[in-house]
């Protein structure tokens, strides 16, 4: 998709490029995708350790990130493991790309 598309498609939904500046826009999540830059996967348990918040506050975070496509997860047996994912992060390097020369 490019990366000059509106913010809300015809349909009435966000562009994916609305939600990743949307999910990177809140300093708990950019907390989450900095810790999750020094692992390789992280449990939820390992992730909430490390912030003043519930367990289930973290999920929710997650969960934008996930939908942003910043984040994926990964369940193995009773854990879900998340990572970075690159395509949200390419969709914004591309985004930013266009303002280099400034």
């Amino acid at each position: 998709m490019p990366c000059d598309t509106p913010a809300i498609t015809p349909s009435g939904t966000r562009s994916p490029a609305d939600l990743v500046f949307a999910a990177l826009g809140d300093a708990t999540r950019r907390a989450l995708i900095a810790q999750l830059t020094d692992q390789r996967e992280v449990r939820v348990t390992d992730l909430a350790a490390r912030f003043d918040m519930t367990r289930p506050a973290i999920s929710q975070q997650l969960r934008v990130l996930r939908e942003a496509g910043l984040v994926q997860e990964t369940r193995r047996g009773r854990e879900r493991l998340h990572r970075l994912h690159p395509a949200g992060f390419q969709l914004l390097s591309a985004w930013l790309h266009r303002y280099d020369h400034f």
